[in-house]
């Protein structure tokens, strides 16, 4: 069994370029290694997987051209397309937390296991980002309209929320991880599923489709908020859940959650996972030239001060070329070799 520990557990296991380009070397000897069986993906620590990627050292780089995260983002989501097509058993242990650049390393696996303590994300609209890594393939294809849901708000769900959307398969306890590790040394990944998976929880996002579906199905993110404050207004059940989106939604940068919508509505037309990396890849670029990106990072990370200066200031202030600016080649595209 190949072993991958993400070994920065002081940043959650937060991703660099060093790392991306070891993971892929790795997977790349384990496939072609035929006493290699299966690969097992877990993070150092308690707190987590994995958080993301690096958005210090991205926001340093793009204040002086961006040329470095550019290849980290071109590698990285090459390592997802590996991922999503790896020959071999790849399990992936969602534990704690797991956000961004995080489900790009385990959700395209082939086994991927949550727990109770998993707190998935992709809040990368807070930071004037747009969901990369693959996210959107999957975001799109969930039930209803709960992936349009987790994109615009960037808010976390729970590992059974990330089975009923499509991200995981198995739920198992956090006591018994590592059993379940040991299990699939010893007897397979089949006999530890049986042996360390339980039922997961009702998935709380699914309860409350009925208002998602509804809410969401605006034409603009204007429309959608909108339409979560009428429903927080009317009282009914999901209310004060409908309100809280829309406050998320709001303190979000306006351009990043507008670009997030139309990507999640284009991916679902996109027939592959490799076909939305490279718009991915576009609307990433897309970001490095934007004041949001930055500035999103400086209030979060830097100043601290939560207080961004988005640019345009609000949602009615984004215009469909805006928009559409963030869909252009990338000039050269991702390409992918096989």
């Amino acid at each position: 069994m190949g072993l991958l520990t993400l070994n920065r557990p002081k940043a959650i296991n937060s991703l660099t370029h060093s790392m991306v380009g070891r993971i892929s070397a790795a997977l790349s000897m384990w496939e072609h290694d035929d006493a290699v069986r299966a690969v097992v993906v877990s993070g150092a620590g308690d707190r987590g997987l994995c958080a993301g990627g690096d958005v210090v050292a991205i926001y340093h780089d793009a204040k002086v051209g961006g040329a470095a995260t550019r290849q980290f983002w071109h590698d990285e989501y090459l390592l997802n397309a590996y991922i999503g097509r790896y020959p071999k058993p790849y399990v992936a242990l969602m534990n704690g937390i797991t956000m961004g650049g995080g489900v790009g390393l385990s959700a395209h696996g082939s086994v991927r296991v949550v727990t109770e303590t998993t707190k998935m994300a992709m809040p990368e609209v807070g930071i004037g980002f747009i969901p990369d890594v693959g996210g959107t393939f999957i975001l799109a294809r969930t039930p209803g309209l709960l992936g349009v849901h987790a994109a615009l708000t960037g808010a976390p769900f729970t590992g059974a929320d990330a089975i009923a959307m499509g991200f995981a398969d198995h739920f198992v306890p956090h006591d018994r991880l590592d059993a379940f590790t040991e299990a699939i040394l010893a007897d397979g990944i089949d006999s530890a599923v049986a042996a360390c998976a339980v039922d997961p929880p009702p998935s709380p996002l699914l309860a409350q489709r009925e208002w998602i579906d509804r809410c969401y199905a605006g034409e603009t993110v204007a429309d959608i908020v909108a339409a979560l404050r009428d429903h927080a207004a009317a009282g009914q059940m999901g209310g004060s859940a409908a309100g809280d989106a829309a406050d998320l939604i709001t303190s979000r940068s306006p351009v990043a959650v507008s670009v997030a919508l139309e990507a999640v509505r284009r991916a679902a037309n996109l027939p592959t996972l490799e076909d939305a990396l490279r718009q991915e890849f576009r609307t990433a670029c897309g970001a490095l030239r934007s004041h949001d990106l930055v500035e999103g990072i400086r209030a979060l990370l830097i100043d601290k001060d939560r207080k961004p200066q988005w640019s345009p200031a609000s949602l009615p202030l984004v215009t469909p070329a805006d928009v559409d600016a963030y869909f252009v080649s990338a000039d050269p595209d991702l390409t992918f070799d096989h």
